[in-house]
């Protein structure tokens, strides 16, 4: 395992951190799953809220079942934001009493998501409030954000200076928060990558396609050496639910060199491979397509398209694609078929793209069943 400063809070993580979403939704596997995470080199463990029952089941395996010393570990937890002070005052109380923490080495306020979260963020009375009294009598250390917004909002936040780290989407197949890295590598936070496994392509179980184009590596292993090779960013985000499933990250959790000649003759060959497919219809993702009048997301919608027709990365296509429409501000936009044909899109896209007959393309590639959320 590789250690990593986390930015400004100095503190020493390891490059992997364990998420807590899956891993503690029963607790038959909660304790096994942490104490093996710690065995094999984590010290970061994460967990939110809103994650089911995830903050009580840690807090016991914390309070009797930890194998090292408390002051070994670094526990983060995520609230949400919030308008109301008093509100946010009592969520860290009731997130300390179920951790049965007397502190939390780091507080992501969680998923900062609208221009109207960032506003309750900036005003005098809203939940920043109560956290600056929670970090001035000790109880918080470091305090953060979460964000799956749109890039403005991630670099507006940023530039806010009241963060110490990020928890941010970045991916070799999801590029376009790569400024949000930059400008938080600028401003010395640390940087944690979430869901880089599920969220990054379902890699852990990837089309043979894919598969066969990423040999001798799997798509999964070379998507973390995309981020571990990547010097400012901390820590990766593994969310097992049970012990077995960390075995295989960790097999690599030592490998944050630069990319090798052969890790990179095989992106250059995706790259090639992805161009050769989709051949005039591939959308770059430069987003000048938006907004769109129907607020569809078009560059995210398209982004499944492209997946989905160079890797035949379908599956997950219909995961994240049956989320629009289901999952709130969390993954905002609706469905390609709202589209009214009214062509504002066309004279912004520099491909010249016929993006309306993209996206009737895209819903009867990937629609189906509605998805959300696994937590509200």
């Amino acid at each position: 395992m590789r250690y990593r400063r986390f930015g400004k809070t100095n503190l020493l993580l390891s490059v992997f951190s364990l998420g807590t979403m899956r891993c503690l939704a029963s607790e038959s596997d909660a304790t096994k799953t942490v104490q093996q995470a710690i065995a094999l080199g984590i010290n970061h463990l994460e967990t939110a809220r809103s994650y089911g029952k995830s903050e009580k089941y840690l807090g016991k395996i914390l309070k009797t079942e930890l194998p090292v010393l408390r002051e070994q570990l670094h526990i983060t937890t995520k609230l949400p934001p919030t308008p109301d002070a008093g509100m946010m005052r009592q969520w860290i109380e009731e997130s300390l009493d179920r951790l049965q923490l007397d502190y939390l080495d780091g507080l992501a306020i969680h998923g900062i998501n609208t221009w109207e979260h960032l506003a309750w963020i900036e005003s005098p009375r809203g939940c920043m409030k109560a956290v600056r009294e929670a970090v001035a009598q000790g109880c918080i250390r470091h305090v953060g954000f979460s964000t799956h917004a749109p890039l403005e909002i991630i670099l507006a936040t940023i530039d806010t200076d009241l963060f110490e780290f990020v928890n941010l989407h970045y991916y070799y197949f999801f590029q376009h928060n790569a400024d949000a890295v930059k400008l938080a590598h600028q401003k010395d936070m640390g940087i944690f990558i979430i869901s880089p496994a599920d969220k990054g392509g379902q890699l852990y179980t990837p089309p043979p396609k894919l598969e066969l184009l990423c040999h001798p590596f799997s798509p999964l292993e070379l998507n973390y050496r995309f981020l571990l090779s990547d010097s400012r960013i901390t820590t990766l985000s593994i969310g097992p639910a049970n012990p077995a499933e960390l075995t295989s990250p960790l097999t690599i959790a030592d490998q944050d060199y630069p990319l090798t000649p052969k890790e990179l003759k095989v992106f250059q060959h995706l790259e090639t491979h992805a161009l050769d497919r989709l051949g005039t219809d591939a959308c770059s993702q430069c987003y000048q397509c938006l907004p769109c009048p129907e607020t569809i997301n078009i560059p995210e919608v398209l982004r499944l398209r492209n997946l989905a027709v160079a890797y035949d990365m379908t599956d997950y296509g219909k995961y994240r694609y049956g989320m629009f429409e289901n999952a709130g501000h969390w993954f905002p936009g609706v469905k390609g078929n709202r589209c009214t044909h009214c062509g504002d899109c066309l004279p912004r896209c520099p491909e010249q793209l016929d993006i309306p007959a993209l996206l009737c393309d895209t819903h009867q590639r990937l629609n189906g069943s509605p998805r959300r959320r696994l937590w509200g």
